[in-house]
């Protein structure tokens, strides 16, 4: 089974005694076993782990360095067998000089010893006292028994376990203090190929420390668009002047995928995957990236390979079954964020063509709502009446009691121009012109309603000397469910970047922030109303009870699933085995099995690549977030692309 990219990681806060280095070596053992059976790949321990980091004046003791040596000798042997890559802190004398370094340890060898670069000498630091900062160049050396190269630009590669021809993963190693420089080793690290850094540290703990240490370390590896594993001391270093809580952190482009708890008295084992694959696609897509590595003066050279025997591991990563949606209180400022930007890109369009009102159609469903929603607010920062938004519902076959009244409802509440077209006269005038058949509900029968409500919009936009805002959002562009040249056009479209799944969390946030400050209560239950209807086209008659009969998740699948797919197809350009690989991950087994997930995906690629004409030619709308569709910004692809690759990897590898 593959991996599909992900590199199993860990940081490490072992039990430590300063000084006692064999102690230290046993709990590095201990620590070393578990992770490799819980199938970590690569493992990452404090800084100068083998001593403890508070050894102070006693660095200058041989006996210290000596036995520092010989236990990394013990711990190789007994580690020759495992298949892990474990990085370890130690004190390594080199030219009668002693560095404070990270040791690279495979199958019983060291694979490379990498000096710290950044000595840090002020406040309660005095590493200068003991160390030597990094040289430049490699130097060979031999320690512990083993030939190897030291070198503060050392890249290590690991193969095994990859699809293609490149190594399944590139890694580069900094030492504390080198993360706080202006530019970090790192940076040149990623540049030469890594895809994750390791860091071994020992930062002690003052008041705001932490939320600096963390901001650090996410900036860094959004910067460098890399994985970024730290490791830092933890209880059992001297606390004469300071404390060391224990940090173990993991972060993969600017996230953080896990953490340890801080001042624990435990010993810690912190573990999740980088998707490396992820990292590269995200760098190939980063046009500045490359250009960084074409203007940087890199020191190239060949990484140090290392042979792993392929391996498949559980996934512990919390992979977000809804992708465009944040949790809890972030959740609150992305919506906050995003009708931001929706009622900023209408209110400049409006102050640039300065028509008499802006038209909307209003069919009581949750994109119309948010579009009405968006409109009044531009007005209201524009300093204009709300009257000057036209909402016009315009019932027909399908229109269910619930949908109408809640339009109808909600554009008395909100205060706009209100009118109420039925066009189911104008639509079978039609069906006589075409001579189509009204008890044929085909789709003739479905796009004549749509193409008619758009046609009055329009001709409204113009008798009224304004145009038309648009309600489509992204996720039916992605699955070109739109009728064309009906809701598919506009002259703008302030919903076209926003994932149907975030709709509805748009929706109920203004209800929530209408509610907060006391607003109209009646416009929030029709809000709270329009969120909990199933989301319809209602272009077929309602049922004899008369509800709604038509769902679109019946016909092209859950947008759950739609907008899951969509986030990892177009974001970051994953294989359809991928995408079902990580879906099968984030949704449990009650709600999609594994069938369905396989299902819904093929119509998901079908759908997505017979329909890009549809996306060939949007009208103008605000991009909002990481997903746009525009074939002017984001998105440009023919319209006859051929699906076949891609529908082959799902057949061929799930």
């Amino acid at each position: 089974m593959e991996n599909f990219g992900f590199v199993k990681v860990a940081a490490a806060i072992p039990g430590v005694k300063v000084a006692d280095c064999n102690y230290n070596s046993k709990r590095l053992y201990d620590m070393i076993c578990e992770a490799a059976d819980r199938k970590v790949q690569i493992l990452c321990f404090p800084e100068l782990s083998i001593t403890g980091y508070t050894c102070a004046d006693l660095f200058a003791q041989s006996r210290l360095i000596d036995v520092a040596e010989k236990s990394l000798v013990e711990l190789l042997g007994k580690t020759r067998g495992l298949d892990i890559v474990y990085i370890v802190g130690s004190p390594v004398i080199c030219d009668s000089t002693l560095f404070n370094c990270a040791v690279v340890c495979f199958r019983g060898k060291i694979m490379g010893i990498v000096p710290k670069t950044y000595l840090p000498n002020y406040k309660e630091f005095y590493e200068k006292r003991w160390f030597a900062p990094a040289f430049e160049g490699n130097r060979n050396i031999t320690y512990a028994g083993c030939e190897t190269i030291m070198s503060c630009n050392a890249l290590f590669e690991l193969n095994g376990n990859s699809r293609g021809s490149s190594p399944y993963v590139r890694f580069g190693v900094e030492i504390c203090e080198d993360l706080w420089a202006p530019i970090p080793p790192s940076c040149n690290l990623v540049l030469e190929g890594a895809d994750i850094v390791f860091n071994l540290s020992a930062s002690n703990e003052l008041v705001g420390k932490h939320d600096y240490l963390r901001s650090l370390i996410s900036q860094q590896s959004a910067r460098c668009i890399a994985g970024y594993v730290y490791s830092s001391c933890g209880f059992g270093e001297s606390t004469q002047d300071v404390v060391f809580a224990g940090n173990a952190l993991i972060y993969e482009n600017g996230k953080c995928l896990e953490k340890s708890e801080r001042f624990s008295l435990e010993e810690q084992l912190v573990i999740s995957e980088v998707d490396v694959e992820r990292v590269r696609n995200e760098r190939m897509v980063n046009g500045t990236f490359a250009e960084n590595i074409r203007n940087a003066c890199l020191n190239k050279h060949d990484a140090i390979s290392m042979a792993m025997n392929p391996q498949h591991f559980e996934i512990t990563r919390r992979i977000n079954p809804y992708p465009f949606v944040p949790e809890g209180k972030e959740l609150e400022d992305r919506c906050k964020e995003i009708f931001s930007i929706q009622v900023e890109g209408l209110a400049k369009r409006i102050i640039h063509i300065n028509p008499d009102c802006v038209v909307v159609g209003v069919s009581g469903g949750l994109d119309s709502t948010l579009a009405l929603l968006v409109c009044v607010s531009a007005m209201d920062k524009l300093r204009r009446p709300r009257t000057d938004v036209v909402g016009i519902t315009m019932p027909c076959f399908g229109t269910s009691r619930r949908t109408h009244d809640n339009a109808v409802s909600l554009m008395k509440e909100l205060g706009v121009t209100s009118m109420d077209i039925n066009i189911t006269v104008s639509v079978r005038d039609h069906f006589k012109d075409i001579v189509h058949d009204e008890s044929d509900r085909d789709v003739t029968y479905e796009n004549c309603q749509a193409r008619e409500r758009t046609q009055v919009l329009m001709d409204m936009a113009s008798q009224k000397h304004g145009f038309v805002v648009g309600t489509g959002d992204v996720s039916e562009l992605a699955l070109g469910w739109c009728t064309y040249n009906a809701d598919h056009m506009s002259m703008y479209n302030v919903n076209v970047s926003i994932p149907k799944t975030l709709v509805r969390s748009l929706v109920r946030w203004v209800a929530d922030d209408i509610e907060r400050r006391g607003g109209d209560s009646e416009g929030v239950v029709t809000l709270r109303d329009i969120i909990d209807t199933p989301v319809s086209p209602e272009l077929l008659p309602p049922t004899t009870g008369g509800e709604i009969a038509q769902k679109t998740e019946d016909a092209v699948g859950p947008y759950d699933l739609h907008d899951f797919f969509l986030y990892y197809f177009l974001r970051f350009g994953f294989a359809p085995s991928k995408i079902f690989f990580l879906a099968t991950k984030a949704f449990p087994r009650n709600q999609f099995s594994e069938e369905e997930i396989r299902k819904w995906l093929k119509v998901f690629i079908r759908r997505f690549f017979s329909q890009q004409f549809k996306r060939s030619c949007l009208p103008d709308g605000p991009k909002v977030g990481s997903i746009s569709l525009s074939p002017r910004g984001d998105w440009r692809m023919p319209s006859d692309a051929d699906d076949r690759i891609w529908t082959e990897d799902l057949s061929e590898r799930i």
